[in-house]
């Protein structure tokens, strides 16, 4: 008889048990990316995904910040909002919290036991799910989004704020009946899994849109928004499209965050123009705020505007335009497409200047090349590296994309200093070092897993 396994005796066990299980980064096969598999490890947990109401967010970029917006304005409201986003910077336990902190070490410990129960009974004779699970075993998105669920149970959450992993269409998160879908500015991203075209990665997020839901979305490029459209009328959906529902005025970004005022055109949301603030700098983010805004207030018409305006006042998120050191100023920031990109280094350079210090990692599948292009010429010392040691990555490649664009901008050949250090921890003790001998200001961008190391790194 199989020894039966140690109880957790604490959420990093919980979380250590998780991580075992295959990843997309480990070889995770598409085929895997159903629901129906989930469907039935969600049955055999008793169906918690349906213990709260939902609101649920897809999108290429801005997903995670507009997830832990919605969550700020619905505990400022009074409600006990847990929240699910990824990826993590520093803890695991940023994927599933309460507000904006952790769950009691009672409640993580309980959720993961009953979930390892879960998976220990595939293996019992006369389940419906074990010859599905033996041929391919449960990976660790399922399992994650399964623990969160659990864990919402356990805690009589009043509601859920919750963000895809990968696309939505099949993602695990879609097992949601929500009040409202929530849908973020989108671009070509994760390309092998999602189509190659904005349309198809359009229609693959399109589906978390549900049946006489209001669907609330941020502006979108045509050929996405045709597609957004005709989904959403196939649907019922009644759809809040924010360009033409919300207006952001007297924009103030500023060291210390972003100023403005939302104006809605829709009366029956808000009558009134709101004056808003955020920690975060960037025009971005604003917009973010706002399309949170409309999604609150679709989804539970009742909150108060003071609720609205503290709910946002007090939000914040690691690694979205995070300042971590002063003297010298160091921002970390996850953005990892071409359109995140432009909008970090446009909020950079307004607040910072250019001709700063730049430390640079992303994944192999990424868009390396438009990154470059946006960043190559705002800095005067670039160091190209590894992302951490969780996704794949190729910086020597990456390194060449910076210097043939470098080299095609100057006769010279290299305006800016370029250097290639792969072992990540050494590159940011270099750019550490370059910005106290020269007290330029530094961003770290390209990957979250990259703003977790240099985040790290500072703390220690």
């Amino acid at each position: 008889m199989k020894e039966a396994a140690a109880p957790f005796s604490s959420s990093a066990g919980v979380f250590d048990w998780i991580a075992r299980f295959i990843t997309a980064d480990q070889g995770q096969v598409i085929r895997s990316l159903t629901l129906d598999r989930f469907e039935m490890l969600t049955s055999l947990a008793g169906n918690p995904e349906r213990c709260a109401p939902v609101i649920h967010i897809a999108g290429s970029k801005g997903k995670g910040s507009v997830t832990g917006m919605i969550t700020g304005m619905l505990e400022a409201w009074g409600l006990r909002a847990a929240r699910y986003t990824s990826p993590h910077v520093s803890a695991y336990q940023e994927r599933i919290t309460l507000g904006n902190r952790f769950f009691d070490e009672a409640v993580y410990i309980a959720a993961g036991e009953t979930l390892r129960g879960v998976v220990e009974s595939l293996a019992l004779p006369g389940n419906p799910a074990r010859a599905y699970y033996e041929e391919e075993p449960p990976n660790f998105f399922e399992l994650m989004t399964l623990y969160f669920f659990l864990v919402t149970r356990l805690a009589r959450c009043d509601v859920m704020v919750v963000e895809t992993g990968i696309g939505g269409r099949l993602d695990s998160t879609n097992v949601v009946d929500p009040l409202v879908s929530v849908i973020t500015e989108i671009e070509a991203e994760h390309t092998e899994v999602l189509g190659t075209t904005l349309a198809a990665i359009a229609g693959e997020k399109a589906g978390i849109i549900k049946k006489g839901r209001p669907l609330i979305l941020m502006e979108q490029e045509d050929e996405a928004l045709e597609v957004f459209r005709k989904a959403a009328a196939e649907k019922d959906s009644p759809l809040i499209y924010f360009p033409e529902n919300a207006e952001i005025r007297d924009l103030n970004v500023h060291r210390e965050g972003t100023s403005f005022t939302l104006s809605v055109r829709n009366g029956n949301l808000f009558p009134a123009p709101l004056e808003l603030s955020l920690g975060i700098p960037g025009e971005v983010q604003a917009k973010n705020a706002g399309l949170a805004a409309l999604a609150v207030r679709s989804a539970f018409p009742g909150i108060g505007e003071e609720a609205v305006v503290r709910g946002l006042k007090t939000f914040s998120l690691p690694a979205r335009f995070e300042r971590i050191q002063d003297d010298p100023v160091l921002i970390i920031d996850g953005a990892h497409t071409p359109v995140s990109t432009r909008y970090c280094t446009r909020t950079f350079t307004s607040l910072y200047g250019r001709g700063g210090i730049l430390i640079f990692g992303c994944a192999a599948r990424k868009d390396a090349r438009s990154m470059a292009q946006t960043l190559a010429p705002e800095f005067s010392r670039i160091l190209i590296t590894t992302p951490g040691g969780v996704k794949m990555s190729n910086p020597e490649q990456v390194y060449e994309t910076f210097r043939e664009i470098l080299a095609g901008q100057s006769p010279a050949g290299r305006p800016a200093e370029l250097l290639l250090i792969s072992d990540t921890g050494e590159a940011i003790a270099k750019a550490l070092q370059l910005g106290r001998e020269t007290g330029l200001p530094a961003l770290g961008i390209g990957s979250f897993y990259l703003a977790a190391e240099i985040r790290n790194a500072v703390k220690k």
